[in-house]
């Protein structure tokens, strides 16, 4: 809770830094150490800017900076620009009939209220410049879902803005920013919450085409990182891909897991024959799950041939995934060396402290109430399986069974909230395509998991059917360096 006492401190702080030396303001952000290079300018769009949502999480990265490699990293990036687009939703949104009748105020960018800019004011180009802000009379109470976009603002001098293209031009007539960082989440109020397969219907290819369209209007494009997933469509994800080649700027795109550590450190060996993997995790398959079909692709890339995309994926549920199961349709060892990788297992370890075999006869059913698993048959003949299993594990783990190598065993690590670390690998992916210009790992494996998630709900959708997946035939080979952080 952020009593009187701990405002007055925090209030107090922030004036020390504007006269303290610019080393120490430095920690704080929007200040590279280093460096004589112009930080390059950042444009974030987002569907929601508060306490742990991803927005957060990875934008604040580029903002105060990261641990990296056992160090304080402070990127040579200064953010100048933000929309965050449910604010503008309700902003925009016209009053009801009982905020008429009541009088009562309705969300306005356009306000300015104590202690909180405009949304059109200019981002200040240097911070060694940039004045304190005026307090506001009463300190706000910081609840998880209180909107952080002004007070940012306030702390680091970028500007809020009420479209994406304000946001790439910063109020002038030409690009303003040198890159882009998209995050768009579940968790708003979009009035197309979903559709009948279940899927959320995130602005993601909106955003994107509306960045695309200023570029082809000034013909100058910037490197551009989607999180997570490319869209809820894969035609529109191919599109996307397809625009970035023709406009010939870096597309990146994905979730933090392949780029987080891993237990123990192990990859599968580049240009292995590879068999069959199982991956076995906890969510939906509601959008959620991308991270792990994102985390499983990133270690099967690496197989003899690199990829060469997907022939058939078909979605199990229920009591089917047991049948399946007995039916032999994965790898028995491969899912008990999955499972054996996990931290948080479930049941009786939770319960009195023992350990316990997941992978022992009916363990699994009497754990999970709602089993889900995805089967993938890959062009090469390679297998791979994706089990859901709520209630049974809490963290993401793989085993895959390489030629000469056995089985190739480990776990994606996620550390836990606030600080959540494994964002910071992530952001360091990102900046280093900023930096350089080039992806450090294909855009088409968030195309074929983008697609793989997708062929998942329409399999759902139709009953539980095997799908074949012609469309998924996408070709491409993994960089020779893995990608994940090992300091």
């Amino acid at each position: 809770m952020l009593t009187r006492r701990h405002f007055v401190g925090y209030s107090a702080l922030s004036s020390a830094m504007f006269a303290c030396p610019s080393w120490l303001r430095a920690s704080f952000g929007q200040t590279a150490i280093g460096t004589s290079q112009r930080p390059l300018r950042l444009a974030i769009l987002g569907s929601i800017y508060h306490l742990g949502s991803n927005m957060q999480t990875i934008g604040d990265r580029f903002l105060v900076g990261y641990p990296r490699e056992g160090n304080w990293h402070m990127p040579n990036v200064q953010v100048v620009s933000v929309y965050v687009d449910q604010q503008v939703r309700k902003a925009n949104a016209a009053p009801t009939d009982f905020q008429r009748v009541m009088n009562v105020n309705v969300p306005n960018f356009n306000r300015s209220r104590p202690g909180h800019p405009p949304i059109a004011q200019s981002a200040q180009q240097s911070n060694a410049h940039r004045r304190p802000a005026a307090q506001p009379e009463e300190p706000e109470k910081l609840r998880p879902a209180s909107d952080l976009s002004q007070l940012r603002s306030q702390e680091f001098g970028f500007r809020l803005c009420r479209n994406i293209p304000e946001a790439l031009r910063c109020g002038s007539s030409r690009i303003a920013v040198d890159a882009v960082l998209a995050i768009a989440e579940q968790g708003g109020d979009y009035p197309y919450s979903s559709n009948d397969m279940g899927q959320i219907l995130l602005p993601t290819y909106d955003w994107f085409q509306q960045c695309v369209h200023v570029f082809e209007e000034e013909n100058h494009a910037v490197p551009y990182f989607n999180h997570k997933q490319l869209s809820f469509s894969f035609p529109e994800a191919q599109n996307m891909v397809k625009n970035a080649e023709r406009l010939k700027f870096p597309l990146l795109a994905g979730s933090s897991m392949p780029v987080t550590w891993r237990l123990p450190d192990v990859d599968i060996p580049l240009d292995a024959p590879v068999q069959e993997a199982v991956m076995v995790g906890v969510g939906r398959f509601d959008g959620m799950d991308f991270d792990a079909l994102d985390a499983m692709q990133c270690m099967l890339e690496r197989r003899k041939g690199g990829e060469t995309g997907v022939k058939a994926v078909q979605l199990l549920e229920g009591d089917a995934v047991w049948a399946a199961r007995k039916a032999g349709r994965w790898s028995e060892d491969l899912m008990s060396s999955a499972l054996s990788r996990s931290d948080t297992p479930l049941g009786l370890t939770v319960l009195d402290g023992r350990t316990q075999d997941l992978a022992a006869p009916d363990v699994l059913p009497q754990l999970v109430k709602d089993p889900a698993a995805c089967c993938i048959e890959y062009n090469d003949g390679t297998r791979a399986t994706l089990l859901m299993l709520n209630g049974a594990i809490r963290d993401f783990n793989i085993s895959a069974r390489v030629a000469s190598h056995g089985l190739v065993s480990t776990q994606f690590f996620m550390p836990p909230a606030p600080n959540q670390t494994y964002s910071a690998c992530l952001a360091t992916k990102i900046e280093q395509m900023y930096q350089t210009g080039s992806a450090p790992y294909p855009v088409e494996r968030a195309l074929l998991t983008t697609g793989l998630l997708e062929a998942c709900l329409t399999s759902r959708h139709r009953l539980n059917q095997r799908l074949e997946t012609p469309q998924l035939a996408i070709r491409y080979h993994p960089p020779a360096e893995s990608q994940y952080a090992r300091t």
